[in-house]
C-alpha cells in the first residue's frame, strides 16, 4: 500500500516513523538511526510529513522538502494532546501522524539556513550578555568580601576595574588580584565580542528593508527589528497586530469559565527573546511637549512585519 502520511519523531540519533495509507491504516512503524532517515524517505512517493517544531526540525524540514515531500512543523505542546497513555517514541510518532492531519492544527513556518544564521547571532549575543552579567556580579561579590564596594552601573564598575589594575592598592591581596585580573580580562573579551556582533547586526539591519520598516514602530529598535524580521517567516499568517502580540507572549493568562473572565499576569509564552527588544518604555511614554502619549506598541510591529511581503496581515509560528 502507498504511504500518504508520515509522523516523524526526531531526536539526536534515534528517530521513529509512523506511516499510514489513504485508508488510515498503519503501513510502517519502525525505528531509524540518523544515517537511515534520508535513505528511508528518498524512494518514497511525495507524501505529507509531520514533525514537532523542536531542535533540528527546520533542518529536517528543508532536507525532506528537497526530496519532494510536504513537510509541516507543529508546536510540541499542540501535539501532546494526541499522545495516548504513556509517552514513548512510537506513541509520539503516532501522535504526530494524527495531529498533522487535523484541519485546526497550527503550523510553524520552516526557516531557511540564512534565517537561522541571523537568529544565531541574536542568541549568541544574548548568551554573551548573560555571561558578562555573571562576570560583573562575580567581580563585585569578590571585592565586597574585601570591603570594596562601588555604586551600581558602569561608573561604579569602572572604579572597581581601576582598583584591580592599580598594583599599588594594598587592599587587594596578591592572590585576590591575580584572580580578579583574570575576570577583568574575561569581561573585556566579552565586551569586545558583544560589540562585534552588534556591529554586524547593524550592518544587516541597514541592508534589510523589512527590518528598517519595523524600526519605525515606536518602542522597537535595531536589535528588536532585526530579530523580528529573522524570526517571522510569513507575516501573512497573522490576522492582526493583536495576534502578533499574543504570539510574542504579551497577553494575560486566562482562567475563564462559566462566562466569567478571569485574567492573570502576562503569560510570557512564545519567544522569550523578542519581548524585551520589541516593547521599550518609549512605546508607552508621552514625549516631551506632546499632548497625547504615543500609544503604539509591540502590537503595531505586526503591521510593520506585514511590510515584509507588502500585505495587510501578519505572521504566526
Amino acid at each position: 500500500m502507498q504511504i500518504t502520511t508520515i509522523g516523524l519523531d526526531i531526536a539526536k540519533n534515534v528517530f521513529q516513523v509512523h506511516c499510514i495509507d489513504a485508508a488510515e491504516k498503519v503501513v510502517v512503524r519502525k525505528q531509524l538511526r540518523r544515517g537511515q532517515v534520508l535513505k528511508f524517505f528518498a524512494p518514497l512517493p511525495p507524501c505529507l510529513v509531520g514533525l514537532e517544531a523542536c531542535a533540528t526540525a527546520h533542518y529536517w524540514s528543508r532536507e525532506l522538502t528537497k526530496l519532494g515531500h510536504e513537510v509541516r512543523l507543529m508546536p510540541a505542546k499542540d501535539v501532546k494532546a494526541y499522545v495516548k497513555r504513556n509517552k514513548n517514541d512510537a506513541a509520539d510518532a503516532e501522535a504526530i501522524c494524527e495531529a498533522v492531519r487535523r484541519p485546526t492544527m497550527r503550523f510553524v513556518g520552516a526557516k531557511s539556513a540564512e534565517q537561522q544564521g541571523r537568529l544565531m547571532q541574536h542568541r549568541t549575543r544574548d548568551l554573551l550578555i548573560r555571561q558578562r552579567t555573571q562576570v560583573i556580579n562575580a567581580l563585585r561579590a569578590h571585592l565586597a568580601e574585601l570591603g570594596i564596594v562601588a555604586a551600581q552601573g558602569r561608573e561604579g564598575l569602572k572604579q572597581l576595574l581601576a582598583i584591580i589594575a592599580d598594583e599599588k592598592d594594598e587592599r587587594l591581596p596578591i592572590d585576590a588580584r591575580a584572580s580578579l585580573i583574570v575576570l577583568a580580562a574575561q569581561l573585556q573579551a566579552l565586551q569586545t565580542m558583544i560589540g562585534s556582533i552588534e556591529r554586524r547586526l547593524v550592518v544587516q539591519h541597514r541592508a534589510n528593508e523589512a527590518s528598517k520598516r519595523l524600526e519605525s514602530v515606536p518602542g522597537i529598535g535595531i536589535i528588536g527589528a532585526s530579530a523580528i524580521a529573522a524570526t517571522v517567516t510569513d507575516p501573512n499568517a497573522f490576522r492582526s497586530g493583536r495576534d502578533f502580540a499574543a504570539w510574542v507572549g504579551l497577553v494575560p493568562r486566562q482562567d475563564s469559565t462559566g462566562g466569567k473572565q478571569k485574567l492573570g499576569p502576562i503569560s510570557k509564552q512564545g519567544d522569550r527573546y523578542l519581548p524585551p527588544h520589541s516593547c521599550g518604555r518609549g512605546a508607552f511614554r508621552a514625549g516631551a511637549g506632546q499632548e497625547e502619549p504615543r500609544e503604539k506598541s509591540v502590537a503595531d510591529a505586526a503591521s510593520g512585519a506585514a511590510a515584509i511581503q507588502g500585505g495587510g496581515h501578519c505572521a504566526r509560528q
